[in-house]
């Protein structure tokens, strides 16, 4: 891993390498840790390790009457694909929270947080999403933003070829195979 000195360096689409320590602003070098076994960026005036760590992100699943409810995506990255409300989990909440909160702004949707139903993470990838089912309890279906169509559908209408992520396909053959029926 090499750090520009002018350029901030990007390892996936949402996460770049520091070139500053988050603690004391010293420049940080690729340095091998022994107790860890493997090198890491840590500063070279305090010490202090910067990880780079997948970010969580919530998903929920808005079950009504037998059906589920799916946004388009407006926003990159897979705009224009199907997927269902999720986002990333902010500091101060939990990540049901998160997910009752994502589903709320991108459908308009008032839900009820119900069991997990699994989490996906895949090598290399920048996220691991957690995914719950959820009771729509209230609210009015509405776009925003971030999603330019929300529909319900019923298990033989998901798009299966129209899908934003693995997670998405993943969390959804999921959900066919235990809830669909």
């Amino acid at each position: 891993m090499t750090i520009e000195p002018d350029l901030p360096q990007k390892i996936t689409s949402i996460h770049f390498i520091p070139k500053f320590c988050s603690q004391c602003g010293a420049p940080l070098k690729e340095t091998f840790v022994s107790e860890e076994g493997r090198e890491r960026l840590r500063c070279s005036k305090c010490g202090i390790i910067a990880y780079l760590n997948p970010f969580i992100v919530a998903g929920l699943i808005p079950q009504q009457s037998g059906k589920i409810f799916l946004l388009k995506r407006g926003i990159e990255p897979a705009k224009g694909t199907w997927t269902f409300p999720a986002g990333f989990v902010e500091l101060g909440e939990t990540v049901q929270e998160g997910a009752v909160r994502e589903t709320k702004e991108e459908t308009g949707l008032e839900v009820r947080c119900g069991e997990l139903l699994g989490i996906y993470s895949f090598k290399n990838f920048p996220v691991v999403t957690i995914v719950y089912l959820g009771e729509v309890v209230g609210g009015s279906i509405q776009t925003c933003l971030e999603s330019s169509e929300v529909k319900a559908v019923s298990p033989h209408e998901i798009p299966w070829d129209q899908l934003a992520f693995m997670s998405t396909k993943d969390a959804l053959r999921d959900w066919a195979e235990h809830y669909g029926s």
